[in-house]
């Protein structure tokens, strides 16, 4: 009776002569099947270390996020938003464009390269910026009760130079939670004043956009009356009204509209 034991078949494999056909594709095989087994041992075992790893990779690129977008941090504090995300937007479509990083598209060399940019009629280029970029990056800034958040990066043209700002925009995406202007060369005195914190303060509460949709939002001569409007600044009509006109474009058909309307209707 033929012996089929594992240990008596291992001594005959072991006993075959080192140039045999068999003895090289079964230690072949045996190497292949170890190292097999290592792998995949390796990978279960090391799995929750390596989500620790991922997890505070994420934090430290969130932190270097936030301390690259002034007054954001600000923002994030006085709502309550405990994560960030930072999504691509087609913006011409208003869909995700999952196929880039946030961290790595730069977004201001888009607004001036013919290739990555729309050529806009002059009726519909209120913001006064000829040409407006196919893509643009969002910051979508959840709490505890969902959305608490949206952070547009917006832009236009001032009295005398091109201004700078974010645009942070409740959970409802109607009502401004706060513009933020980090870059302008307007008179200094005059024109400047639109960073003044009191001012800026102002736009907190206001409602962008009517009932029907339609955007309202405005700069106004002396005292605002409605809910839409924001108080001028005397001496800085022309810069103050800058401001109003990149707010309304950036919130408008042209701008980040498409993306608000899916994202206001659950799509994302």
């Amino acid at each position: 009776m033929s012996d089929f034991s594992p240990t008596s078949w291992w001594r005959r494999f072991l006993a075959l002569p080192n140039e045999s056909r068999t003895k090289t594709l079964g230690v072949a095989f045996i190497v292949a099947l170890v190292a097999a087994t290592t792998v995949s041992v390796t990978s279960v075992m090391l799995k929750p270390r390596q989500q620790v790893h991922i997890d505070a990779a994420r934090e430290a690129k969130l932190a270097a996020m936030i301390a690259t977008l002034p007054g954001l941090a600000d923002i994030m504090r006085e709502t309550g938003a405990e994560t960030l995300e930072a999504v691509i937007v087609d913006l011409q479509t208003g869909q995700i464009d999952g196929t880039l990083e946030a961290a790595e598209f730069d977004f201001l060399a888009a607004q001036t390269d013919p290739l990555q940019a729309t050529a806009l009629l002059p009726e519909a280029d209120i913001a006064g910026i000829r040409q407006r970029p196919n893509l643009a990056p969002v910051y979508l800034l959840q709490g505890s009760d969902g959305l608490a958040l949206v952070v547009l990066p917006v832009y236009g043209k001032g009295y005398q130079s091109t201004i700078r700002a974010y645009l942070a925009l409740e959970g409802n995406l109607n009502t401004i939670a706060g513009l933020s202007i980090y870059e302008q060369g307007e008179t200094p005195g005059l024109g400047s004043r639109i960073t003044d914190p009191a001012w800026l303060g102002l736009w907190s509460d206001k409602e962008a956009a009517d009932a029907q949709g339609e955007i309202t939002i405005t700069v106004v001569r002396g005292a605002a009356a409605t809910s839409s409007e924001v108080d001028g600044i005397t001496g800085a009509t022309r810069s103050a009204t800058g401001v109003a006109n990149l707010v309304r474009f950036w919130m408008g058909p042209q701008g980040y509209g498409p993306f608000l309307t899916r994202l206001k209707a659950g799509e994302f």
